[in-house]
């Protein structure tokens, strides 16, 4: 028997062909691989409805139960489950008396078909939800010193209704959180006015105004007032925003001490609110800023609103037109009912 395998076996070789060995027989590679291709066109051809059938027609115990369930004529059903039998080159029910029961064959495939069609049934439901904003990612830009009391509640009841969504929390200064928008970074963002240099590029709807408030320490002659003009500053040392970090508030700044009629003496920058309170605080001068900044504040400052007339500032969210999405347009219409009914505490009447 070994030298007749051994002879064949050279015989193949010498004919040039590539062989395997399956049960003690020689099949050419060439026919397995006609075999396999024929197996996957067969495979190829098997919908999701053939699964469907199938499965209902096991569960149900019958063609014709299954048809009145499904109202679908019975010759329908068997011709689909006659012709996924003739796929899968195997009987999956024994037919008997008009009675059908599952083969050994059959059980096992009722198995893997109920889990594709769940399968298939989470992935179109996760595709509805995705279309609905109800699933994804958001990736949210705020800086500190502008969010108010609004924005962690607004974030707690978004994270709260969509919780499939993953929301991401960047902290960056006004005018990075506009560049970052465009590039596609952060999907959202609180910030100041959109500068000229984004407006073609992105949408912005003011979402509340801010009164400008001088800071001052608690020794300051006119920390006792309940608010001044900004003209009475005119003879301190201004400590300011860096314009390279929020332009909006600088330029509003300069604009109001030019129509006070001075220009103001600037001893120092800062890149955040936290540290123009520090400069404060270390006696370097006074600051303006918006009142929502006084949250972060100290026992030792004074927040004295000022009376100019255009002495306020807008708090905008701001986004991508391109990069908009269903779970933004969530998020927006979430931020823009919060702020219909007064979720945006500390903004001006």
């Amino acid at each position: 028997m070994r030298a007749e395998t051994a002879v064949a076996d050279c015989r193949a070789h010498s004919n040039g062909l590539t062989t395997k060995r399956i049960d003690s027989h020689f099949i050419p590679a060439m026919v397995i691989g006609f075999t396999d291709r024929l197996l996957s066109n067969r495979i190829d051809a098997m919908e999701l409805r053939h699964l469907r059938y199938f499965a209902a027609v096991a569960e149900n115990g019958g063609f014709a139960r299954t048809a009145r369930l499904l109202h679908v004529s019975q010759s329908a059903i068997s011709e689909q489950i006659q012709n996924l039998e003739a796929e899968l080159g195997v009987p999956l029910f024994h037919r008997k008396n008009r009675r059908i029961h599952l083969t050994e064959h059959g059980e096992r495939f009722l198995e893997d078909a109920r889990a594709i069609l769940s399968a298939a049934d989470r992935a179109v439901a996760n595709m509805q939800r995705s279309l609905r904003g109800e699933v994804g990612t958001l990736t949210i830009g705020f800086f500190v010193g502008g969010t108010g009391t609004f924005f962690p509640s607004l974030i707690r009841e978004f994270r709260s209704r969509f919780r499939g969504i993953q929301v991401s929390l960047v902290e960056m200064a006004p005018a990075m959180q506009q560049q970052a928008l465009q590039d596609g970074t952060i999907d959202v963002g609180f910030t100041r006015p959109v500068q000229p240099l984004h407006a073609a590029f992105l949408r912005s709807e003011p979402f509340q105004t801010e009164r400008l408030c001088a800071v001052v320490l608690k020794s300051h002659s006119l920390a006792r007032k309940h608010r001044i003009f900004l003209r009475e500053l005119s003879s301190d040392r201004f400590i300011l925003n860096d314009r390279k970090y929020s332009p909006a508030v600088f330029d509003k700044v300069i604009a109001l001490c030019t129509e006070a009629g001075f220009s103001p003496r600037i001893s120092a920058t800062a890149t955040v609110s936290p540290g123009m309170l520090a400069l404060v605080e270390a006696g370097e001068g006074v600051a303006i800023l918006p009142q929502g900044a006084q949250m972060l504040s100290t026992k030792d400052l004074v927040f004295v609103p000022l009376a100019d007339r255009d002495a306020s500032i807008d708090m905008v969210i701001a986004w991508s037109p391109p990069h908009e999405t269903p779970v933004l347009r969530s998020f927006l219409e979430l931020a823009r009912r919060r702020k219909k009914t007064g979720g945006s505490a500390g903004a001006l009447p």
